[in-house]
Parts: structure tokens; sequence; C-alpha cells
């Protein structure tokens, strides 16, 4: 018997059955168990027995079970077994063409297998009647991790260095003559390179391989060189080699068995960290304070050129620091702590990128197939309702002295706790026979089942397991639970959730409307303040500009508990039900802007700007939807919005700033603050009818990179450094022509301030007149 924590998992066909296999990582090393005699299995209705045989009666391997379970319309239903999976993918085709119904077909067996055991990251190996079988348990994994980067030519045709760096280990393996360091490696040639790599990949064994960009770029340019080389690259703890591809939807993906590979990009951006740009230099100096180990960041490619064949020694440092940040960002991320906690959440794969929807079928499914049910076809619940977005009340435009944001905790999660929202609920609660005292309504004809209901317990083991965890001081593991409870509304308003029905969505979206409007009125009517805007969860009361200012922060907190036990009297009384709302007191502004909407005299929604008060007596200035905090905005807005904002929330003069801002500018003394960086959001040949700046910037590079012969600069998702020159966009890294200064003062200066001067009688054209002049 062995604990340990799932790293991989496979499924294969054997002669006549289905393998799994799952890589665990135990105290003892790593651990394959291999589980055999398996069938795919999905679930079809009892009803359509007969069309099914006759659909598939020449097919040998697959058998029909009736069961005492039905789907959600309370239709009995069996179960279809397959022997092997290329029999189970010929059976689905063959049923789905027939336009018989087919339920969660899509499961993969070796995903099915730990589901229905509730196993999410850690299992138990037991042996029953010879075989090897696996149970849920809990084990505290302590992964060695490796970090990869590799430097290639400019065409990537050829690899100049490989660096790989963990406790223990620091490597770096040149393509040719190297200094005599300990922890350099020169290599007759590319061969010799890929076969030390390979070597020592597998010698430290490691269960998990990190970079930036590992898959799309290292392991992608690993396995072609390995292929022109004759070489199989074999880096996994079994013999066959990696599998590195593209997804449809465009990720690139690798298969190592027994390794995990986590790209740094992708697994920061589930963890909800959010940076301007994405690039291993930038996340490390907002991270770490520090960057890559090269004088030349923006021209790095031709850079690495030069350093291959003058100074290897600075390109092996060079290389070997690119590991040592991406170590130090999961580290200081803690990314790793937040896909173990993921993972024992959710019972998702610590690579998977997403996941949503997978994530509520482990956590739903099983639970509803003991209560005697099955899921339903995919979307086949209502989709012709109208069914609005979160609530964004019409704002009051204006420069305000105090105001307090209160703020919904979790409001959607709370609001399916409460009202008793669920798959299973709703078909409870519209079942003939249904009893009144037991339903909850809901909107557009949803009525719930009080009673008979599985997410809202969900919702409230994940609630308070992240109160335990914020407690606990454990920021990983509060994290991954706010992020799976949110993510319960948006699976059941995605069409490609199997349970997909605009009554369930619709009963959560128009109750927060009901809430948000109904507090604000509470607000208005009870207490006297008006509330000024209100967003999906939160609302904004302004206590008025005389207010004395005593006391604020407890004052607001007063006010919610208020809210809060009004609520709770209001849904007692009117539905019954206890109530899992939770206002908070969440910020007291003492200056904030709404502004206008461009153009119109309208409040504008979701941006905003205001002087937060903090813990004792500090201050913060914050910014929402505003050019500040929107990377598509040039350094030279954000940074003289900024100041703008602060100096007039403070009371201090402004206008020696627009004027100092304006001659600096025109003087090109402020010229780096002009780059916009603008990310493709499709290949460059998509872009046909609508060409932005960007795009007109990427294709000039492209187009001097093609007479160079050199790769493509971009592909999709990379971001496009320009600048607007008197000839139009050009790239950065390819400016010849005159930057257009007016374009900067008319298209970035202008906005930023115009959005709070007319709220003080001025404009930004008058006050920026007399600058004008003098050029």
């Amino acid at each position: 018997m062995a604990t340990g924590f799932v790293l991989t998992r496979q499924q294969r066909d054997l002669d006549d059955s289905i393998e799994l296999s799952y890589w665990l990582s135990t105290a003892e090393g790593p651990n394959r168990i291999d589980i055999h005699s398996e069938e795919a299995v999905c679930f079809v209705l009892t009803a359509e027995r007969e069309a099914i045989q006759q659909r598939l009666s020449d097919l040998q391997g697959w058998r029909l079970r009736e069961l005492s379970l039905c789907n959600l319309q309370q239709r009995p239903v069996s179960a279809l077994y397959c022997r092997t999976l290329s029999l189970y993918r010929d059976v689905i085709a063959r049923l789905g063409q027939a336009g018989l119904a087919l339920m969660e077909e899509d499961i993969r067996p070796v995903d099915r297998y730990l589901m229905e055991r509730f196993i999410h990251a850690s299992a138990l190996t037991v042996d029953r009647d010879g075989k090897q079988q696996l149970k849920a348990a809990d084990y505290s994994p302590a992964f060695r991790i490796l970090s990869l980067d590799i430097e290639t030519t400019m065409r990537a045709d050829r690899i100049l260095s490989v660096a790989l760096q963990g406790p223990g280990l620091e490597l770096v393996l040149v393509n040719g003559e190297a200094p005599n360091e300990a922890w350099i490696r020169s290599c007759r040639g590319e061969r010799e390179l890929l076969e030390r790599m390979i070597a020592a990949i597998n010698a430290y064994d490691p269960d998990i391989l990190i970079g930036w960009n590992v898959i799309g770029f290292d392991l992608r340019v690993l396995e072609a060189r390995a292929k022109a080389q004759g070489l199989r690259l074999s880096i996994g703890r079994e013999p066959q080699p990696i599998l590195v591809d593209r997804a449809q939807n465009g990720r690139w993906f690798a298969r190592i068995p027994g390794r995990v590979v986590l790209d740094g990009i992708d697994t920061l951006k589930g963890a909800t960290w959010r940076f301007e740009r994405y690039g291993l230099d930038f996340v490390a100096h907002e991270l770490l304070g520090r960057g890559k180990a090269i004088d030349k960041v923006d021209d790095r490619g031709a850079e690495i050129q030069r350093l291959y064949a003058e100074d290897r020694l600075a390109l092996a440092r060079y290389n070997l620091e690119d590991c040592r940040l991406v170590s130090e960002i999961f580290a200081k991320a803690g990314l790793i702590e937040y896909l173990i906690e993921r993972a024992r959440l959710t019972g998702l794969p610590l690579d998977k990128v997403g996941g949503s929807q997978q994530a509520f079928d482990n956590l739903y499914l099983p639970a509803l197939h003991r209560r005697g049910h099955v899921a339903p076809q995919y979307a086949s619940g209502r989709s012709d309702l109208s069914i609005p977005g979160g609530f964004v009340m019409e704002s009051r435009p204006g420069l305000y002295r105090h105001i307090l944001v209160l703020d919904f905790k979790s409001l959607y999660p709370s609001i399916i706790r409460t009202f008793k929202i669920d798959p299973l609920g709703l078909s409870k609660g519209c079942a003939e026979g249904a009893v009144s005292d037991d339903l909850v309504p809901g909107f557009h004809g949803a009525i719930f089942s009080r009673s008979q209901t599985l997410l809202p317990e969900i919702i409230e083991t994940l609630w308070h397991a992240r109160d335990r965890a914020k407690a606990e001081g454990n920021a990983a593991l509060s994290q991954a639970i706010k992020i799976q409870m949110n993510a319960c509304y948006g699976v059941l308003g995605s069409r490609v959730c199997r349970f997909f029905d605009q009554r369930l969505s619709g009963s959560i979206t128009l109750r927060g409307h009901q809430i948000l409007n109904q507090t604000a009125e509470r607000i208005e009517q009870h207490h006297g303040h008006r509330v000024i805007y209100g967003d999906t969860d939160s609302v904004f009361v302004w206590l008025g500009d005389d207010w004395p200012d005593r006391n604020t922060s407890l004052y607001g907190e007063q006010l919610a508990v208020e809210l809060n036990r009004w609520w709770c009297e209001q849904l007692r009384e009117r539905f019954d039900l206890d109530s899992a709302l939770e206002l908070q007191f969440e910020a007291h502004y003492s200056r904030f802007l709404m502004p206008r909407m461009r153009h119109s005299e309208k409040g504008s929604k979701k941006r905003y700007a205001g002087l937060k008060r903090t813990g004792k007596g500090g201050e913060e200035l914050v910014f929402r939807g505003l050019e500040s905090v929107r990377t598509d905005w040039t350094a030279l807005a954000r940074s003289f919005q900024r100041e703008l904002y602060a100096r007039i929330f403070h009371d201090r003069p402004y206008h020696p700033l627009i004027a100092e801002t304006i001659e600096c500018l025109r003087g090109g003394r402020s010229d780096e603050l002009l780059v916009y960086h603008r990310r493709l959001r499709q290949p460059l040949e998509a872009y046909t009818h609508n060409q932005p700046p960007h795009v007109k910037a990427a294709r000039l590079l492209e187009a001097e990179r093609r007479q160079q012969r050199l790769p493509p600069a971009y592909t999709v998702g990379d971001s496009v450094q320009y600048l607007i020159t008197v000839n139009g966009p050009e790239p950065l890294e390819l400016l010849r022509s005159p930057i257009d200064y007016q374009h900067y003062v008319d298209k970035q200066l202008l906005p930023v301030a115009d959005s709070i001067l007319p709220f003080l009688g001025e404009g930004f054209e008058a006050l920026a007149a007399p600058q004008i002049d003098l050029f």
C-alpha cells in the first residue's frame, strides 16, 4: 500500500479492455498504478434501448444495463458500456448521428474512475483480489521541481544552450566550446546537447517541469530538434517520447508520462495574478525586483546571438538566470501551493488550464448519481430566454466627498445558497406532484425544491472551508475556493455546460438585480443617504459633502449590520428562508469621482476613482476601469492621470502639472512614456476589414523580418509595442519617423483631464491653450 498525489493520468486500449495508468508522487518516490479491465460508460434513455441495439447490431464489445437511475426529466436511463476506447468513439458517433440521447458521454474513463471514488488529488493504493485499485486519501506532496529554459538561433532552427535548475542542480549545456566552469558543459554539436539534456532530466527525475512559455516554445523546439537529429525526446518516466500539440482553442499542451509541465504565464493567469505584460523580464521586476541577466532586453534575440558568438559565459549566466527567475516567481506567487489546493478541492489535474466545467462535474456528478440521477444532455435546458448579466446601476456622475462602498460577500454563491438554486432542485421543483411547502420561486417560471438540492450544500461547504482557510492564513486554499465558488455561476450560465438552463442563470442574476435595487431603496428611504452607483455586488453610498467624518468606518460597519438584519427579516417573512446574504463595509473614500461617459452627460459604468481611507490614518489612490489601470493606454496617460487626480483630491494646485506635462511631451523628454502595448487577438492575416494601429505596426515589423529571412515575431496573444508617428503607427523596434506629439495631446492627455476637470468648471483645451501657443 502506498499513498501519493496524482501527477498524470493516461488511458489506452489493450486487446479487449481499457487500461488506466496513474503516476503518483509518494514519500518513497514516483509510483505508477495500472488499473486493468476497465470499460468506458455513458448513459442513454431506457426507452431508446431498441433503437440503440438496432444501430449497433453489427458491433461487438458493448453492452446495455438497466439502472435504477433517471435523468432530470425523471425518465429512466441505462448504462452503455464499451470494452475499448476505439469502440466507444465509434458507438458515440453512431448514436449521435442517429439523434439518440447521450448523457455524460464526454467524460473520459481515466477521469470518471477518480471522480466516482471522490479521489480529488491524493490516493491510496490497495490490492483487491490481486488487482491494484485506488481509493481517496489525504496526502501532502513534496514535489521535485525542475526549471527549464533554452536559447536558440533567431529562426529557432538550432539550439545554442539549455539550462536546468532546481534544488541541488544548476546546469547549462552549450552547443560548442564553452568556458571551463563547474556548472557549464560543452557539447560537440546539437545531438550531444540533446542527449545530455535528456540524461540530466531523467537523472534528476522531477515531478514537475516549469518554465516561461515552456510548452509553446521550449518543449516544442526541443521536440522538433530531436526529430531533426533522429532522437526520441524521452524525458518522461516511461520510454516513449513526449507529445507536444495544440488544442482546438489554440493553447499548447504537453504530455510527459509521470511528469507535469507547468507554464508560468498560464499558471499565473489561472491563479488570478494580473500584470500589464507577461514577459518574463516584466513579471520578474514586478514580483522579484529584478529581471533578466542581459543588457538589451528589448532586443534580446540579437543580443543572444552576439553573446553566443562573443561571450558564452555571459550567455550561460543569462540562460541559467531565466530558470532561476521562473523558480522564484513560482515560489513568490505560491503557484505550486495554489495548484495543490485547487486539485484537492476540485480534482483538476495540476496542469489543467481553466477547467471550471470539469471542476463542477467532479463536485456535482458523483453526488447527483447517488441521488438517483444522471446529468442531462449537453445544454438541453431552456435557451430562449432574455437573461441580463450582472447588475449595473445607472450612476450619478460627480466629484464627491465621503462615499461608502458596501459589498455583498460572494453574492452569487450566497444567492445559490439562500434561494436553493440547483439543477436537481429545479428538476424536483418543476416535477408533477411537488409539495408546495417545499418550493422556492425563481425567475422565468423556475421553481426549486428547498429539500432536494446539491449545489447549495456544495457552496455552503466551500464557504465554510474558505472562512477556515482565511482564519488559518492559507491564502492558496482561500483563493482556490473563491475561484471555484464564483465559477459555479459561470458554469451554469455557459452554453457549453451540460446543466445549462437559462432558468438557472436567470434566477441568479435577476435575484441579484432585485437584491441590489432593494438594498439601495432601503438606504435611501430609511437612512437618508443617496446611492450614486451599484455594480454586481456593491452599492456606493454618498454620505454628503458636509459629513462630519467622525468614526465613518464604524458607521459603515453599523450600516452593513443593520442591512443584514433587515434582509434576514425580509427573507424569513417573504420566503421562509434563512439568509446567507452577507453585506460588508468595504471602503470609505474621502474623495470620489464618478465620471461621465465620453461625449455624454450620462454617468459611466465600471469606471471610477477615489481616495480610499486605509488603516491607521493612511490613504490609497484607487482607479477602476480608467486609463490609469488600462494597459492599452500609454504610460504618459497613466502617470498624468494619477498625479492630476491626486492633486485635485488633495485640493492642491494642478494647473502647473498640465503645463509641465505638455512642455515635456513636445520637448521630446517623455518619449519613453509614449509606447502603446496592445495584444494580438487573432493571427495578423485574419485582420482584413479592420486594421487597428497595432496590427499596422506589427505588419511593418513582419515585412522587415521577412526581408531578413527571419521567423515571424508575433503569434496570437503577443503584445505589439508601437508609437504613433507623423506617418502613422510604427513598431518600437523599427521606429523611423518623427513622433506625432499632437496625437498624444489629443488622444492621451485630453481624455484623461476632461474626465475630471469639468466637475471643477474647467476644460483641458482652455488650460492647455497657452502651452499650445508656445509651439
